[in-house]
Order: structure tokens, then C-alpha cells, then sequence
């Protein structure tokens, strides 16, 4: 089922319990969660150092395999695609992907903070190290296949695909206990764009917060809006206390918009053999 809204498309996922083949597995022993693809391991990691901002030593394993099929050329170069739509599709097709019984949403983005592709877009393969700072987690970009160099064959492709405005966004999975996205399609697209000069736009899959815990939210922040308000009642009329008034309204409604889009945290699963 799909939600219609005015910013991201919103999926409404049913009938998948989990685990689901693309997944992040709990370790027993305290240490990092690791990828798993079906019955294939696609990370192996461990903490250094101690509290919160500690540094989190990733190798990346062969062998993921994409959720979305191959693009065509005539594809990407057709008019008012809507790639959120085509990505829900081929989610809800394939047997690699992460989805599972909750609400899912897809969200096009072109801009993102300064840094996020250039020093926090890890390059290097198949070892890094992700710095996880604290209250921030990390914030950037992992690729979960070694990058082809910007000559090669498909990334030339792809290159005049950026020149003519025609290349399909790369497809991102917003990951919570790292503050960061997997791209979980588009490796060599990403590089294309990064070469010409841009960042590449994207589509950013992530888990909305279930209407529960967002409505919760919604409650504190109405209960925190009428408190403020009613501060601002005993203030003298004014020019500026309606300023004030008129800030007050719009930072509330903005606050209650993104609420039911906020991020929620991307579940761990046990172990496959826990009991």
C-alpha cells in the first residue's frame, strides 16, 4: 500500500514479518551490527576506542547484489520519471531488498550538507573506518562495492548521462546507529556525477516513525507550543509580541509537518541461529 503525501512517497508494508533478506544482524557480544544479504555476510566490524564517540572499523565482504534491475539508457532518458515510484516497485519485486511489515518511505534529494560526498563519501575498499562522534553519529556515504575509476566504460556512460540531465538517482538506505546511507543501487552513477562535478541526486529510502510514536511526539510538542503561547499572552500587545506570535505558529506547524517523515531507528535483528 502507498500513502499519497506531498513531500515523500510513504509505503505501507504488509505481510513480511522479517527478517528480511537485506538486514543488519545484532552481535551477540556487544560489538557492531554486520549486513547480512540472505545467507551472505557483507560486513564485518568492531568498535576502538571507549563512550560514545568511538571509531567503528568496517570491512566491506563481495557480493551484494542490488535490489533494482539494470537501467536502460531509453529508461533514464524518459520524460517525467518518477523514480520513487519506479524504486517502491522494484522494492516490493525483489528478493534482495530490505523491506519489511512497517511504514517505508522514499524521498527524492538533490542537496545534501557540505563534506557528505567529498571527505565522508568513503572511497577506499574493502577496509575503512567510520568515526562515530558523539550525538552525530558519522553522517556519510558507504558504498557497499569497490567504486569503478571515472574512465571506466559504464562511468563514461553515465557521464554524458549527467551532461544531459538524463541520469537516474542513485538509491540510498538512511541507516540509523550510523548517522549515514548504504547505497544499495547506483555505484558506478554516483561516481559519473562526482566526476562531472555534481552531487549525484538521489532517492533515500528510510522508516518513517509508526503513527503511534509520532502522535506521541505531535502531543508533546502541541503541550510545549501552548505553554510558549500562553507566556506570550501576558506580554504587552505589540508589533514585536505578534512577531513573536507569528514565529511561534510557524515554527509549530513546520514542527508537526516532518513529524509522521522523521527517521525512525533501522531495526537489528537476531542472530539467525538464536533460539
Amino acid at each position: 500500500m502507498r500513502e499519497a503525501t506531498s513531500g515523500p512517497l510513504v509505503l505501507d508494508v504488509r505481510g513480511r514479518p522479517g527478517p528480511p533478506p537485506l538486514r543488519f544482524v545484532r552481535a551477540r557480544d556487544g560489538g557492531p551490527p554486520t549486513l547480512h544479504q540472505g545467507d551472505r555476510t557483507l560486513t564485518r566490524a568492531r568498535w576502538h576506542g571507549e563512550g560514545c564517540c568511538r571509531e567503528l572499523h568496517l570491512r566491506r565482504l563481495p557480493g551484494h547484489r542490488s535490489p533494482l534491475p539494470p537501467l536502460r539508457a531509453a529508461s533514464m532518458r524518459a520524460p517525467d520519471a518518477d523514480w520513487r515510484h519506479r524504486c517502491a516497485r522494484w522494492l516490493e519485486d525483489t528478493p534482495y531488498g530490505p523491506l519489511h511489515d512497517g511504514r517505508w518511505s522514499l524521498t527524492a534529494r538533490t542537496s545534501f550538507a557540505p563534506g557528505i560526498w567529498t571527505e565522508d563519501f568513503v572511497r577506499d575498499w574493502p577496509d575503512t573506518v567510520l568515526e562515530l562522534l558523539c550525538g552525530g553519529g558519522w553522517h556519510g556515504v558507504l558504498p557497499l562495492r569497490p567504486l569503478s575509476p571515472p574512465d571506466a566504460p559504464r562511468v563514461k556512460a553515465y557521464r554524458k548521462h549527467v551532461r544531459d540531465g538524463t541520469l537516474a538517482p542513485v538509491l540510498l538506505w538512511w541507516v540509523s546507529f550510523l548517522d549515514g546511507w548504504l547505497i544499495l543501487d547506483g555505484h558506478d552513477r554516483a561516481v559519473a556525477a562526482l566526476a562531472e562535478g555534481t552531487e549525484p541526486a538521489c532517492t533515500v529510502l528510510a522508516r518513517p516513525p509508526e503513527e503511534a510514536e509520532w502522535r506521541r511526539t505531535a502531543d508533546a510538542v502541541a503541550e510545549g507550543h501552548a505553554e510558549r503561547m500562553a507566556r506570550l499572552s501576558e506580554r504587552p500587545a505589540g508589533p514585536e509580541t505578534e512577531r513573536r506570535r507569528a514565529a511561534l505558529e510557524r515554527g509549530y506547524a513546520d514542527a508537526l509537518a516532518t513529524l509522521p517523515h522523521d527517521e525512525a531507528p533501522t531495526p537489528l535483528w537476531p542472530p539467525a541461529d538464536d533460539a
